[in-house]
């Protein structure tokens, strides 16, 4: 497939990720019983959690004949290390896929800012310390992201292997995107992908902006090592 058909498939998959998973705790999470909604649309954690793994499970069928469906930095160079893509397109993708974010964002912010007396809030940033929503220190949200990608990456080699049962790796990787995002949640609002997490840091700025750093340096060292480990412990030999 053509580098620049991958790459708008990027695009349009991460927008699908972002703007759906994020909205799920914009717009949905925040709502309950009340004068103003007469029935209950909380999602709380589990139905955000769902909500994500959802957007990769759909767009895994979708996209993932023509892309792969990375929609994730992290992924995308936990499987060059993994040995499964090449490195020469790692930076098309991953710039496909912060475009992608960003675009979701400031579409889910235009959508929700049209809502009568709407606050920004975190607005589905990711964070630690005060941002966290377990008020987690650093150190203990960088350990998270990292194992957390990790596994997500073992996930993905696991069920993308040519040696696993055919078919079923979108529904393998959206469950256990699911089962991530039940974990990290509290502890950071869950990232695990850096292209996620910009999005809606830029839009919200200030001190979410300022801890993005973490958003990237973890999920990219969980990735890569989740990717390497897999290649050297359960790769055939060539």
């Amino acid at each position: 497939m053509p580098l620049v058909k991958r790459f708008f498939a990027e695009i349009v998959g991460t927008f699908w990720l972002v703007f759906a998973g994020c909205g799920s705790a914009v717009i949905a999470a925040v709502y309950s019983t009340g004068d103003s909604v007469p029935f209950n649309l909380g999602l709380g954690f589990l139905g955000v959690s769902f909500a994500f793994g959802l957007t990769v499970l759909t767009m895994a069928y979708a996209i993932g004949h023509i892309s792969g469906c990375h929609l994730n930095p992290a992924v995308t160079l936990g499987l060059v290390a993994g040995g499964r893509f090449k490195a020469i397109d790692a930076i098309p993708y991953i710039i496909a896929q912060v475009i992608g974010g960003i675009a979701a964002a400031f579409t889910l912010y235009a959508i929700a800012s049209g809502k009568e007396g709407f606050e920004l809030g975190g607005f589905a940033t990711n964070g630690y310390d005060a941002l966290s929503p377990g008020k987690y220190d650093m150190i203990s949200c960088f350990i998270a992201e990292a194992v957390l990608t990790c596994f997500f990456l073992f996930i993905i080699m696991g069920a993308t292997d040519r040696r696993a049962p055919a078919g079923f790796a979108p529904i393998a990787i959206g469950l256990g995107l699911t089962l991530i995002h039940m974990v990290g949640i509290p502890i950071t609002n869950l990232s695990v992908n850096p292209a996620r997490s910009t999005g809606p840091a830029i839009v919200v700025g200030a001190t979410a902006l300022a801890q993005l750093w973490l958003f990237w340096s973890a999920p990219i060292l969980g990735g890569i090592v989740g990717g390497l480990s897999y290649r050297l412990l359960f790769e055939p030999e060539a």
